[in-house]
């Protein structure tokens, strides 16, 4: 992590993880006992089976709860089940996120998969932030290619905002950049903006696997918290005419704004404004995706 604080990587990685204190509180038994229980609030699971999309809520679910029975029975039926923000539920895990988030800055959230013998949850897609994935049972098969789009992040190159009917040929047919069997006991670093197409190959054994997905911060957040403050100006709450917003006055209006805004920019106290934006980056979670 300590080189990660002055590095970011722009390829995937492959790291030897062994056994963890993690490994030892994230078991597939205890997943396995969460997953099939009923305890998982039925909002934080996903059902899928490759080439389809998600299933409705109402294929797991009973009277608004999630049904074990139900679920199971999908699972043996070959769908992979996704448990969502685990640091919610599990203590460890908990812990877990809020010491990334107090080292880093990045606020995270933990997602786990649970993949039948020789099949395939979510297809060929890319992510709006970096992930970790710590294989904890089985292999994985992850098929990686390079990003088709520059930075993604949220409502920006978002691959269901941008996808195009031929991305998938195109990929199978050139091959992928990398492919990975990744094993219990390993982590795949896997940067925002690859594509990923992972599969269970093994007709015998089942797959589960944690991702601990990284929202990073990027100068669009800082200029979020630059403007923050602007609310507070008398200036930038006033009301703008109707005949304003749909007339051809819009442009002048916003060349008014655009100078409110120099203004404001440049009255700030920077050395008095770092410490709100640090405490912000340690504090504000972002939980969904």
């Amino acid at each position: 992590m300590t080189r990660l604080l002055t590095t970011w990587p722009d390829e995937p990685r492959v790291f030897e993880r062994g056994r963890t204190e993690l490994d030892e509180a994230l078991t597939e038994d205890l997943l396995e006992d969460y997953a099939f229980t009923g305890c998982v609030p039925v909002h934080e699971i996903a059902v899928v089976k490759a080439p389809a999309p998600s299933l409705n809520q109402n294929a797991y679910m009973t009277n608004g709860r999630t049904d074990a029975v139900k679920l199971r029975k999908l699972y043996g039926n070959g769908y992979t089940i996704r448990l969502g923000n685990l640091q919610r539920v599990i203590p460890f895990l908990a812990t877990v996120s809020r010491g990334i988030q107090k080292e880093s800055g990045f606020s995270n959230y933990i997602h786990a998969f649970l993949t039948p013998p020789g099949n395939q949850g979510l297809r060929h897609h890319w992510d709006q932030q970096m992930a970790v994935i710590v294989q904890v049972h089985g292999i994985k098969r992850w098929q990686l290619w390079r990003p088709p789009v520059e930075s993604p992040m949220r409502e920006y190159n978002e691959s269901w905002r941008v996808w195009r009917h031929h991305y998938i040929p195109n990929w199978e047919a050139a091959g992928p950049d990398f492919e990975i069997d990744l094993k219990a006991g390993q982590s795949l670093l896997l940067p925002r903006g690859w594509v990923h197409n992972p599969l269970v190959v093994d007709e015998n054994e089942h797959s589960a696997h944690l991702t601990f997905a990284i929202r990073e911060r990027t100068p669009l957040w800082l200029a979020e918290k630059l403007v923050a403050d602007a609310i507070e100006d008398p200036e930038f709450r006033r009301i703008l005419l109707p005949g304003d917003v749909t007339g051809p006055a819009l442009v002048d209006r916003m060349r008014e704004v655009r100078r409110a805004l120099h203004a404001h920019l440049d009255g700030l106290d920077l050395d008095d404004l770092v410490s709100t934006v640090r405490q912000a980056a340690l504090t504000e979670l972002e939980y969904t995706t």
